[in-house]
């Protein structure tokens, strides 16, 4: 991606640091919006400016950028479920907005944020640029291949998580053989795993095989909500006592590859791109 100046509305997490680390690395100036209680000014030493708002200050949002000649954004980052309750105090234009919206469906409110922005001439870019190392092609990256049992759990996992990523109800199911354990829901992928492994804990056999599977939306919208994994998300797998961690090839952000590799052969487990 070229361009001489990016702006990224980050939420919580090291992907959009990363962009904007990566970017600024490139020669770019970047100028950020930090989501109030989820992203933090000290992580941004590379921007030139950054500014934080609630969710909701849309007008206010838009003014920052073009104030400083952004037309381009990246919007990266979660944001914490409860920060929407908390912290939505809309300015006049996000009030309009929030009046204009037909559902409250995650898929609905960002591509409609999209086209809020697109009249005031501000254009949102794939959320993956600058890090087109952190999508991993298809194949096993640990060292331990998956079994017969756990190549068909990934295989019925994967199908399932399609299905609830179409519905946007989340992009994360935990499966044991052809059982559905539990789906993401508003509490995001790690305490989905969580949860899991608490039900499995408590119902199932010991000797049972658990795969966590990731996976884009079937029409994924690359300027919003790609599919990120990370350290965190492979702890919560060891913690919950999972063996397999898959999640869908090219379209799934890996955050810190190496390092979760890594992990994932100290603790033995079967980690792959599908």
């Amino acid at each position: 991606m070229t361009t001489n100046k990016i702006g990224i509305i980050a939420g919580e997490g090291k992907m959009p640091v990363y962009i904007a680390q990566k970017a600024s690395a490139q020669g770019v100036e970047v100028v950020v919006v930090g989501i109030k209680g989820n992203a933090r000014a000290d992580d941004y030493a590379c921007a030139r400016v950054f500014q934080t708002l609630r969710i909701g200050q849309m007008g206010a949002c838009i003014r920052f950028f073009k104030q400083h000649g952004v037309t381009r954004i990246i919007m990266a980052g979660r944001v914490q479920h409860g920060s929407i309750f908390s912290n939505l105090m809309p300015d006049l234009r996000g009030a309009k907005f929030l009046t204009t919206l037909k559902t409250m469906q995650p898929k609905d409110i960002l591509s409609s944020i999209i086209n809020e922005f697109k009249k005031d001439g501000l254009e949102f870019v794939n959320s993956a640029s600058f890090l087109e190392d952190f999508l991993p092609g298809p194949g096993v990256l640990s060292a331990r291949k998956p079994t017969q049992e756990e190549q068909q759990t990934i295989d019925f996992g994967f199908q399932t998580a399609k299905q609830i990523a179409a519905l946007d109800i989340g992009l994360t199911c935990v499966v044991s053989q052809h059982a559905v354990i539990a789906v993401e829901g508003m509490e995001g992928t790690d305490r989905c795993i969580r949860r899991a492994g608490e039900l499995v804990r408590e119902h199932a056999e010991k000797s049972s095989v658990v795969a966590v599977v990731k996976v884009a939306r079937p029409d994924q919208d690359y300027r919003y909500d790609l599919p990120v994994i990370g350290k965190g998300t492979l702890e919560s797998v060891i913690q919950a006592g999972f063996s397999v961690l898959a999640f869908e090839a090219k379209k799934t952000l890996v955050i810190d590859l190496e390092e979760v590799v890594k992990l994932a052969n100290q603790h033995k487990i079967c980690l792959c791109a599908i």
